[in-house]
């Protein structure tokens, strides 16, 4: 019996074998479902990506009709403050929002009212001495250490006419183009104010008319959504309209000391550029530079130079940093990123609306985030708090074991 139950025990494999065979799913099953894993992962990518295509050719699709929403909502954030404290005061809708309306239109007809004179008396002037910045380049070019010789220069000033007269159906078909274009940017101008209006006057009425027709608890995440996005988008268009003005006022004042021409038109130029940030400061100061370099010479230049740089480290340091912690939170690589990619798509216009787009795409990821995390029974800090280097450092936390 001894010897019969010694062979029943050693054809059994040791234990350790069977817990493994019974516990543990082989290699080609640990990797097979890996790749399936991988394989899903791939395809919601990929799935995203073409929902994202999708949605962007019909934004391009429906440009016409989303562009004069945008520059609406973007003006009625200017506008509103005043709006509401005028029906605060017990002034009816319409007259507040019509009334506000006429203020705005006045005091942008009196900047260019203000700044074409100047355009018109000082161009002529700053054509000629851009002639002689040209000729001054010139010999620059044909002097030492380029030593350029004239037929040299002259076959390269042959070659650009040959290839400005080579194009000169698509210069025609551009003016063609142009016409439309400006026919569509009055058609533009005019939805604008129309939507303003009605916008000024029947804003607060929409989140409630939204709660009531799409219903809870969808209209009420919505509702949320858009009012953030209003306030965040309201909070930058100030903060970035108050930066522009200082930028304007201080480096207006460096223009004017040096007798810059067109110095009007600079000042107008630099508190618009503002409004793209990054690009439109940068912009904007060169072209200044460039009319003083070209107008009033190497000095003037780099003394203008100097000031644009003075103002843009008080802007970059000083108000940027203090006035957008309390309405954007948008690290610089993102909003430098949302500028160019807005004007790759979109132009001039698509740099404009960049940063209120990422603002207000923001908005929407941070909402969706603390719905995730409440449902998980998590706990976010308050937006704008700042985040600790060292987590186990963080109050509230149990301090980490030191074993």
């Amino acid at each position: 019996m001894s010897d019969t139950s010694g062979e029943a025990e050693s054809t059994l494999p040791p234990s350790g074998d069977l817990k493994s065979e019974t516990a543990f799913p082989t290699r080609t099953a640990v990797m097979m479902s890996g790749l399936r894993q991988c394989a899903m992962v791939g395809l919601q990518v990929i799935l995203v990506v073409a929902t994202l295509w999708v949605l962007m050719w019909l934004l391009a699709k429906l440009w016409v009709i989303l562009l004069p929403v945008l520059l609406a909502i973007i003006a009625c954030t200017i506008l509103w403050p005043a709006v509401r404290w005028m029906r605060g005061h017990r002034v009816p809708d319409a007259a507040a929002a019509l009334v506000m309306m006429l203020v705005a239109l006045g005091v942008f007809a009196g900047v260019i009212g203000a700044i074409v004179p100047s355009i018109v008396d000082q161009s002529p002037d700053l054509a000629n001495k851009a002639v002689d910045g040209v000729k001054r380049l010139q010999d620059w070019i044909q002097g030492p250490p380029l030593n350029v010789r004239d037929e040299q220069l002259d076959n390269i000033v042959h070659t650009i006419t040959e290839k400005i007269q080579s194009s000169s159906s698509t210069i025609a078909e551009g003016v063609f183009s142009g016409v439309g274009t400006a026919t569509s940017m009055l058609v533009t101008v005019f939805t604008t104010l129309v939507l303003v209006f009605f916008f000024l006057k029947d804003g607060p009425k929409f989140v409630p008319w939204l709660d009531r027709t799409v219903g809870k608890p969808s209209g009420t995440h919505i509702g949320e959504v858009l009012v953030r996005m209003w306030n965040a988008l309201g909070g930058f268009i100030r903060t970035q309209a108050l930066v522009s003005f200082v930028d304007a006022a201080l480096i207006g004042i460096g223009l004017l000391v040096l007798n810059v021409p067109l110095a009007g038109v600079l000042i107008v130029i630099t508190f618009l550029g503002g409004f793209i940030p990054i690009v439109g400061a940068f912009v904007a100061g060169a072209l200044a530079v460039l009319i003083a370099l070209v107008s009033n010479g190497v000095t003037a230049a780099l003394i203008l130079l100097g000031v644009i740089l003075a103002v843009q480290q008080l802007e970059g340091n000083v108000l940027q940093p203090w006035l957008q912690a309390k309405s954007m939170d948008l690290h610089a690589v993102v909003v430098l990123l949302s500028v160019m990619l807005g004007g790759t798509l979109f132009g001039i216009t698509g740099a404009f609306l960049a940063v209120p787009a990422a603002s207000a795409l923001t908005v929407m990821l941070r909402y969706i985030n603390e719905q995730i995390a409440e449902r998980a029974g998590e706990s976010l800090p308050p937006p704008g708090t700042p985040v600790d280097e060292d987590e186990s450092e963080r109050p509230g936390d149990p301090s980490p074991d030191p074993a």
